[in-house]
């Protein structure tokens, strides 16, 4: 059998596509009362004091960083191993952007690398949850500087049996067609910060304002909203078929001298993505498995501190892993025979 697994693919139900019907047939498409209840059912998931709804997860963490008040002059740090979107909305604002090193154990922030970054010009400090697995996001919080919990790859996973995206000041979703949920587009705001949310409500909206008030139209529609709801209600089936499929990847490759991503204590990983470190350059185990019919590749596209031309002696660990790891496909649609020729192939090329 010739085979065509894509690294990623959307979990689309019939479900999901009677809901979005549903709407397109009420005649009201935009930002409406459909919006409204997605906000509210997530705010409850995460026990927060409310959500706002926006079209992309950049607009969600641009506005995230306009609330807090970042501009010209400020800082804010992020990680060098990550999606350059962070880079980005950070640039929008006017803000310097500071790279820090993640762990090499987890991906996540290192939090010695942050402390050595923060100065008086710290103005934020934005922790992903990387690939589905918790930071240590109380330590970051300690530090007493505004923390943006990025919760792009990690809904539904939790820190000390609390769910990601409720310790922060702030925090952000994304809703990409290839997310633990999915909208088409889409992203989320969530805080138990009264004002920030207003703020964030507030900057949504780029009409009926006083004049020169800054707004952008960056609304979520309802048809994207109703697509979320109908994919929310089918989180933990979405979560615990990802978890499946990572024990069963992991008995078959924890025999081999190889890293693969695994729970830690107080976290629970929720495998939006299956990373394996390889110890030694995954570029031809890449290029092996793709010519299979196996899309894989390196994490992230390119670590920021490559794209910003910065020395890599000073991000050792994210220097690394964008060498030495490769991203399984992993998602809940995989069939069993999939699974079964990803284990194979990839157990041919560890022993080589």
């Amino acid at each position: 059998m010739k085979f065509n697994i894509p690294h990623s693919r959307p979990t689309i139900s019939s479900k999901d596509i009677s809901s979005v019907i549903k709407v397109l047939r009420s005649q009201h498409i935009t930002q409406g009362p459909v919006v409204d209840n997605f906000e509210r059912i997530f705010s409850k998931y995460h026990n927060v004091k409310g959500s706002v709804a926006l079209n992309s997860g950049t607009s969600a963490i641009h506005l995230s960083l306009l609330a807090l008040g970042a501009q010209k002059g400020d800082e804010v740090i992020i990680p060098s191993f990550v999606c350059s979107a962070l880079l980005n909305a950070v640039l929008y604002t006017g803000a310097k952007p500071i790279l820090a090193d993640v762990n090499n154990h987890d991906f996540n922030l290192s939090i010695e690398s942050v402390k050595n970054s923060i100065t008086k010009k710290t103005k934020a400090i934005m922790v992903p949850h990387m690939f589905g697995l918790p930071a240590d996001i109380k330590d970051f919080v300690a530090l007493g500087i505004p923390i943006i919990e990025d919760c792009a790859q990690s809904l539904g996973a939790e820190y000390n049996k609390q769910k990601v995206g409720s310790f922060g000041a702030i925090s952000v979703f994304s809703f990409y067609a290839t997310k633990v949920i999915a909208t088409g587009e889409g992203g989320m705001v969530a805080s138990n910060n009264t004002k920030l949310l207003n703020k964030i409500y507030d900057l949504r909206e780029y009409d009926k304002k006083k004049f020169c008030k800054l707004g952008f139209n960056y609304k979520m529609t309802d048809v994207e909203a109703a697509l979320g709801l109908s994919q929310m209600e089918k989180l933990p089936e979405l979560i615990n078929k990802r978890k499946s499929i990572a024990k069963i990847f992991n008995e078959a490759f924890s025999n081999y001298n190889v890293q693969i991503p695994t729970a830690l204590p107080r976290k629970e990983h929720i495998f939006y993505r299956y990373i394996v470190n390889l110890g030694k350059s995954s570029a031809a185990t890449i290029r092996t498995l793709n010519k299979k019919g196996i899309h894989c590749a390196c994490p992230i596209f390119e670590p920021l501190h490559k794209q910003m031309n910065m020395d890599p002696k000073r991000f050792p660990n994210s220097q690394e892993l964008y060498k030495n790891t490769v991203s399984l496909p992993i998602y809940p649609s995989l069939l069993k025979q999939e699974v079964d020729f990803i284990i194979q192939s990839f157990k041919n090329c560890l022993e080589k």
